[in-house]
């Protein structure tokens, strides 16, 4: 099982460069990295996880200009977002961007895409909250366009384009519907969720991993009704809280890779929790 962890990294913690040697260093996987613009300071929408909202959601950096750091120090670290709120983007300046940092890193991108939470961050970007869901597809669309190894145009509900040169290409090959970078789509288990990652989606990253005994089996029948290739199909849990029995789970349920949570913190408290992580052991078991 491969371990990977997600912090969020702000302009108060440890920095990019020094987290992605040292994970590099220690064996680690991946490094994972969260989105958020900013945050309204009048907002209603209340923390998904609840309570106050912790500081660290207002003081985000950008991931792509953090993971561009990560990747000029590391060689073998995969990168990745959790997640990229595509709905807030221009797409085609957004798969500018994923295809740079994937072709600079040499492949080692993974897009996590996501719907968000919070109304009033989408609302700035004037996205409708009702809607965000087939935005976020179309705008998917619209970037396997530009990634496409021909000029394809794209004419969809929310945006176009026309049959472009577009350089440089995402590094992976099309994996039957996807083009582009591996993409990983988060959210709770739920039919429209199930339809899209089989739609255009490399597999899912479920929040916590929790529920995934009965989720899962859906999702793969889900997967295979759509005509993709089972042993295709990956399942991410992501921002876990790690246990040698969670993880033995995992293992057991086919789970190939986690993602672990770190705190949003200094460079002392990170690398003591990288220490402890780096105890469990890789096939899960306790």
């Amino acid at each position: 099982m491969r371990i990977a962890v997600t912090i969020f990294l702000t302009d108060e913690t440890i920095t990019p460069t020094r987290l992605a040697r040292e994970l590099e260093a220690r064996g680690f996987a991946g490094l994972y990295l969260p989105e958020h613009t900013h945050i309204p300071v009048e907002r209603t929408t209340p923390y998904p996880s609840g309570g106050d909202l912790p500081r660290e959601y207002t003081r985000t950096l950008d991931p792509f200009v953090a993971l561009g750091q990560a990747a000029a120090v590391t060689r073998r670290l995969a990168l990745g977002t959790g997640i990229t709120l595509a709905a807030q983007h221009d797409p085609i300046a957004l798969a500018k961007q994923i295809a740079t940092l994937d072709h600079l890193s040499g492949g080692r991108f993974t897009l996590g895409l996501g719907y968000g939470w919070n109304v009033e961050e989408a609302a700035d970007h004037g996205v409708e909250w009702r809607t965000r869901r087939e935005l976020v597809r179309d705008r998917m669309g619209l970037m396997r366009a530009l990634w496409s190894e021909e000029p394809v145009g794209y004419d969809g509900e929310f945006g176009a384009v026309r049959p472009s040169l577009a350089f440089p290409k995402p590094v992976r090959k099309p994996r039957g519907p996807v083009v582009g970078p591996r993409t990983l789509i988060g959210g709770a288990a739920g039919p429209k969720l199930f339809a899209h990652i089989c739609e255009y989606a490399d597999g899912w990253l479920p929040i916590g991993g929790r529920g995934l005994t009965e989720s899962l089996p859906v999702l793969r029948s889900v997967w295979a009704d759509a005509g993709r290739d089972p042993s295709a199909l990956q399942v991410v849990p992501y921002a876990v809280l790690p246990t040698p029995g969670k993880l033995a789970h995992y293992a057991r349920l086919g789970i190939e890779e986690v993602v672990l949570q770190l705190p949003s913190a200094g460079e002392a408290e990170v690398l003591r929790l990288l220490d402890e992580y780096g105890t469990f052991p890789a096939d899960g078991a306790a």
